[in-house]
């Protein structure tokens, strides 16, 4: 259950996220030229939906980052690892498979290839190998630290008269909390790399990408592929470990 939880959750993820980034970029979108308020803002809400679909299921990780961060520092089953990561990859597929339906007729009217990838993959604003690959380290570390951060303080929400609201604020507000945060690292973070901050996110809709039968779609740009997978894997890892030697959550 919590396997299928994860597929859903990255499926729901990428249907929203990937979405939103076909309406701004696609020709004759409503949403088209939307511009990057839009994207990020859209990109956060779907983090918050998929955490509200499936974090009571299986924690909603919904990113390999976070699922490797979390286990590194003893807080997540290392024997899940490699079914969650499984998971989460079929699931970022899927939801970009859907954003490529929804958008149908608009894959062949529109010119660009560059834009018809951007729709499911990340792509720098400047390729500097060694400046995008701490980028997107810098922005899954604070991922990470978002994460433990709101959920080490769900525990801690009362008022004066001894009422616990920490209920609430896990089950109410957390999930549209760690929305928000991904709202705040792609304003903040986002634009030289496109803050994939998710190994899932970006190369299952690449994969997708690379196997539909998109018109006039060019290449899928493997060469820089692996960068939105072991940059977000190191930040995750750091983010995590940041926090605990840290010794905010004890």
């Amino acid at each position: 259950m919590v396997y299928l939880a994860e597929f859903i959750g990255t499926a729901i993820l990428t249907l929203l996220g990937c979405g939103v980034v076909a309406g701004v970029s696609l020709a004759r979108s409503k949403a088209l030229s939307g511009g990057w308020i839009v994207v990020t803002f859209g990109w956060g809400m779907a983090v918050a939906m998929a955490v509200y679909v499936v974090g009571a299921t299986s924690g909603a990780h919904i990113n390999p980052a976070v699922t490797l961060g979390l286990a590194s520092v003893g807080e997540f089953d290392w024997a899940r690892v490699p079914g969650y990561v499984l998971a989460q990859l079929a699931g970022a597929f899927t939801g970009a498979v859907l954003v490529y339906l929804v958008y149908l007729p608009h894959w062949k009217v529109t010119e660009d290839p560059e834009t018809k990838l951007g729709v499911f993959s990340t792509i720098p604003a400047m390729r500097n190998t060694v400046a995008n690959f701490v980028t997107e380290v810098i922005g899954t570390a604070m991922l990470l630290l978002g994460v433990l951060g709101i959920g080490a303080n769900s525990g801690y929400v009362s008022v004066d008269e001894g009422v616990d609201l920490s209920g609430l604020f896990t089950n109410g507000l957390a999930p549209l909390l760690i929305g928000l945060l991904v709202l705040a690292i792609g304003l903040s973070l986002g634009g030289p790399t496109g803050y994939a901050i998710n190994p899932a996110r970006d190369l299952g809709p690449r994969i997708a990408h690379a196997l539909l039968p998109i018109p006039g779609k060019g290449p899928s740009d493997w060469g820089y592929a692996w960068l939105p997978v072991v940059a977000p894997l190191v930040g995750g890892v750091t983010g995590a470990w940041i926090w605990r030697l840290t010794g905010f959550g004890s």
